[in-house]
């Protein structure tokens, strides 16, 4: 069994890692401070399922939290590889996944770790929400991007990092709405696509396509849209390899 921590990691934040795992016990509770999460999971899920064919895909999901997008993923049928630094999320996700069924290789473990063990060997690489809390995200890039086997995908999602995105994301969610609580996200860690498709290049990988998430607060609901604003997914892809 694989049990690392955020030291183990350059681009971890352990003080990051421990604010989450402190609310880990939480995460499967829709109405808590991960509710946003499970409002927009379908609408990631959707993203990811319209452009890849999940059925016996080999995934690996990065910074998988409690497990969310790693059971949209494995219903799906991917055979999934979640990983994330906070050990308590990590037990909820495994405890969460036994209790629906799911055989998901769920592992304390650093990106860099995984990526060393198994390089090139995922034809499909997620990491959700996870770049904008660490404080190199372009060294993750790199470590993700060596995950993804030739021809294969790299889903990220992220928030834009703007007047608009610190006025909805920041002092509307965590101040005004708390939809999530207070302190979550940083304003200097917000990532502009731009940043995200120059790391990409860097490691090795195109930038393919750009949507944005709009999260409704009244509604409780989330869909796809045009506008990356706030919230926004990307796929990148790595080139297939000449003979």
């Amino acid at each position: 069994m694989h049990r690392e921590s955020a030291r183990e990691s350059p681009a971890a934040d352990a003080a990051e890692v421990a604010k989450f795992d402190a609310i880990a016990h939480r995460f499967w509770d829709p109405a808590g401070e991960f509710g946003t999460l499970h409002t927009i999971n379908p609408a990631r899920l959707g993203f990811i399922a319209e452009r890849i064919s999940l059925h016996g895909m080999r995934t690996a999901d990065i910074g998988c939290g409690g497990g969310l997008l790693a059971e949209g993923l494995a219903r799906a049928g991917a055979q999934v590889t979640a990983i994330d630094l906070a050990p308590t999320m990590i037990d909820v996700a495994r405890l969460h996944a036994t209790g629906e069924g799911l055989a998901i290789d769920y592992r304390v473990q650093t990106v860099e770790s995984l990526a060393s063990e198994a390089p090139a060997s995922f034809p499909l690489v997620t990491c959700m929400e996870m770049l904008e809390h660490i404080p190199d995200p372009a060294a993750t890039i790199e470590s993700l991007a060596q995950l993804v086997s030739p021809g294969g995908s790299l889903i990220v999602s992220t928030l834009n990092r703007n007047f608009l995105s610190f006025m909805l994301a920041i002092v509307g969610a965590e101040y005004l709405t708390r939809l999530v609580p207070r302190g979550t996200h940083e304003y200097e860690r917000l990532i502009k696509p731009s940043q995200l498709a120059s790391w990409g290049r860097g490691a090795g990988l195109k930038l393919l396509e750009l949507r944005g998430i709009e999260y409704d607060p009244i509604a409780r609901s989330a869909r796809l849209t045009a506008d990356i604003a706030v919230n926004y997914l990307a796929h990148l892809r790595k080139p297939t390899e000449r003979v």
